[in-house]
């Protein structure tokens, strides 16, 4: 049996976009969390914060400390090439990251070539999307042979070609995570100076389909709920672009909260049109604080890799005892 890992996410024309996707797969496959190897919840307790390591919301992001200047400058030398790799007990275990659509030569059947002429016979999917309503997690799920969200929709991909010996193992996107909403935390501090009389929007893309709303609105309220406690809000709701709730949501708000500032988190793996002209076009005209800071770069993202990899690692090491 040989491990290999495909990250997938969904590609840009802009190439700071790709570059900054590859330097957090980069540096979770360059992890010392995972490059120690494999030792059952020893590795997962790692990967969230060893004694004398900071909190994930304690940790500046990559442009900050020496250390993590250290490790972003290993992953950006890395970044671009689609292939990485991590060791495993002393076995290398290949990271290939790829992308949905529009990086060409890089594109998820790529990835899977690259790892299958490497050996790799059992290959963790993982997606790096921000929710399992998104219906491209569904399309690539429905290409590698998974069932469907829903059984009224097909999925848009044709079938990805595997050996016939390969073992595909899908993992899950974000969705509600503890590091995530430290990461959303880290990204609004500038913005909140009284928590206690600020509101958090959390906004997010969405999706007009019932069955992928539903996972939408699932994760986010999950997740807006961690951040309120974490951070000592007021309260914290949601709202999708698809379909096109922020200004209404937000209108609402002002109206049942006077008194309370909002403060609007993006939920975005990172910076770009709807960072940057969507959601402040969304909501023109109306009073609120944002300063449109996505996911990337920020070393929460290269910790919930890690965890999802140390995870499927740790199940392979279990099946073969």
């Amino acid at each position: 049996m040989k491990p290999g890992i495909l990250v997938i996410s969904h590609g840009s024309r802009e190439a700071q976009w790709v570059r900054l996707v590859d330097e957090a797969v980069a540096a979770a496959a360059g992890s010392d969390a995972l490059r120690r190897g494999l030792a059952g919840r020893r590795a997962a307790q790692t990967v969230s914060g060893e004694a004398g390591r900071p909190a994930c919301d304690d940790v500046q992001r990559l442009a900050g400390d020496k250390a993590q200047q250290r490790a972003g400058g290993e992953a950006e030398r890395r970044a671009g090439d689609a292939r990485m790799e991590l060791t495993i007990g002393g076995e290398p275990v290949p990271v290939v990251s790829s992308f949905l659509e529009i990086v060409e030569g890089r594109l998820i059947q790529d990835g899977i070539n690259q790892l299958e002429a490497e050996g790799v016979s059992d290959l963790y999917v993982l997606p790096l999307f921000v929710s399992s309503g998104s219906t491209h997690v569904d399309d690539i799920a429905q290409a590698f042979g998974q069932p469907p969200v829903s059984a009224k929709r097909e999925g848009e991909l044709e079938r990805f070609r595997l050996q016939g010996s390969t073992r595909v193992h899908f993992g899950l996107p974000i969705d509600d995570d503890a590091d995530i909403a430290e990461l959303l935390l880290s990204n609004i501090r500038e913005l909140s100076s009284a928590p206690a009389q600020e509101r958090l929007l959390l906004v997010a893309h969405g999706s007009h389909e019932a069955d992928f709303h539903g996972r939408w609105r699932k994760g986010m309220t999950l997740l807006a709920g961690r951040l309120r406690e974490l951070g000592g809000f007021a309260g914290a709701d949601i709202a999708m672009l698809l379909p096109n709730q922020a200004a209404c949501v937000m209108k609402a708000l002002q109206r049942k909260h006077a008194g309370q500032s909002v403060i609007v988190v993006p939920l975005f793996l990172s910076d770009g049109y709807f960072t940057g002209t969507v959601i402040p076009n969304r909501l023109e005209g109306l009073d609120y604080r944002y300063n449109g800071r996505a996911m990337l770069p920020h070393p929460c993202v290269t910790r919930w890799m890690e965890r999802q990899i140390a995870g499927w690692l740790e199940s392979l090491v279990i099946d073969r005892e």
